[in-house]
């Protein structure tokens, strides 16, 4: 096998998936699947599949287009582009949506192609990403889009803790609820889907808070790294190393812990600082900045710790392990959601399904 590869455990990503599934079926919530994290990988789907989701999900038409041939309702999750509403229609049931223009583009092509193109419309909860901020806004598309051949909205959804970091919660959550109840009153409308975000959201759940009439979650970080993404909260009885990172070692030398010489930018315009800790065991892997982030990689050897990257190399400090590393050893960690999604991107990282 070659290296630096991603090491994919089906089994735990299966398993995650079914306590999570359970969790939320106790609070009559449904699960979205969100794919975009493995690139649509079709093994790792069917282990979403399998684990008992309701739909998949992703952010990605090209992603989406992967996903054709599975048997389940798929979500469209980033606001489509004008320039995509052909693609977004064909390979997807359902897409979220903000803007009115968009949503007339995505009726005159399900026309063309004989389809009825569902709608969610996203309600910006203050976290400032997508969605309607003004509610009369939001109201006032409600009517324009009722009117519309070849879509029909099925629900309201918001998103949080992805770019304001806001926090999900009783009150917040409460609002878009009852958005949705005025919605139903006001255009003698049922809605199918009550969508409260991602994986941020299940912190709620573990607490026994009440966020019933939320009948949907979008998620993905908590599915292959079994943790709630408010808090970074373990969730019980769930696997956090279904994906782990797999380097080989080129390098391994004593040498002194700070650059010798006038010091300037790095190969990506940095000016780099050190700490003199005299002679250290420096060991480079064949893998760099182009295919991770330092910061969404652990280490699994405690006595190893990261030093830095150039676009191609992956320098450690080995010196406090217990392991007398060699040339052509490898060296393993534990990714973050971040890290999974860049090792899983970068077609340099070879995957290894188990």
């Amino acid at each position: 096998m070659e290296y630096p590869k991603i090491k994919i455990d089906l089994d735990k990503i299966e398993h995650n998936v079914k306590v999570i599934v359970n969790l939320c079926k106790r609070n009559n919530i449904e699960i979205a699947g969100v794919t975009k994290v493995f690139c649509a990988n079709p093994e790792i789907t069917q282990a979403y599949i399998t684990g008992g989701i309701a739909y998949l999900a992703d952010s990605r038409v090209e992603n989406l287009i992967k996903l054709k041939d599975f048997n389940i309702p798929k979500i469209m999750l980033r606001l489509p582009m004008i320039s995509e509403v052909e693609k977004v229609v064909e390979f997807s049931d359902i897409s979220l949506n903000s803007s009115v223009e968009t949503i007339k583009a995505l009726s005159e092509k399900a026309i063309e192609k004989g389809k009825i193109h569902k709608i969610i419309l996203m309600v910006d909860l203050g976290d400032l990403r997508e969605g309607f901020y003004d509610e009369e806004e939001l109201y006032n598309t409600v009517e324009e889009i009722l009117k519309l051949r070849g879509i029909k909205l099925i629900g309201i959804g918001t998103n949080l803790t992805c770019y304001g970091g806001v926090i999900p919660d009783e009150t917040n959550l409460g609002r878009l609820i009852k958005v949705g109840k005025i919605i139903e009153k006001k255009y003698n409308i049922k809605l199918e889907i009550i969508s409260g975000g991602n994986s941020s959201n299940l912190y709620l759940l573990l607490k026994d808070k009440n966020i019933e009439g939320i009948n949907n979650l979008r998620l993905g970080e908590s599915l292959v790294l079994g943790r709630e993404t408010s808090y970074g909260g373990k969730i019980d009885d769930t696997y956090d190393d279904a994906f782990q990172l797999i380097t080989e070692i080129i390098e391994i030398k004593e040498k002194p812990s700070i650059p010798t010489g006038e010091v300037g930018m790095d190969a990506f315009g940095k000016v780099p600082t050190f700490i003199d800790k005299g002679i250290r065991k420096r060991i480079i892997c064949a893998i760099g900045k182009q295919d991770i982030e330092l910061d969404a990689i652990m280490p699994i050897d405690k006595g190893i710790s990261i030093l830095g990257a150039s676009s191609d190399h992956l320098i450690l400090d080995g010196t406090d392990s217990e392991r007398n590393y060699k040339v052509g050893d490898k060296v393993s960690f534990k990714l973050t959601y971040a890290g999974i999604l860049r090792a899983m991107t970068s077609e340099y990282v070879k995957k290894d399904i188990i």
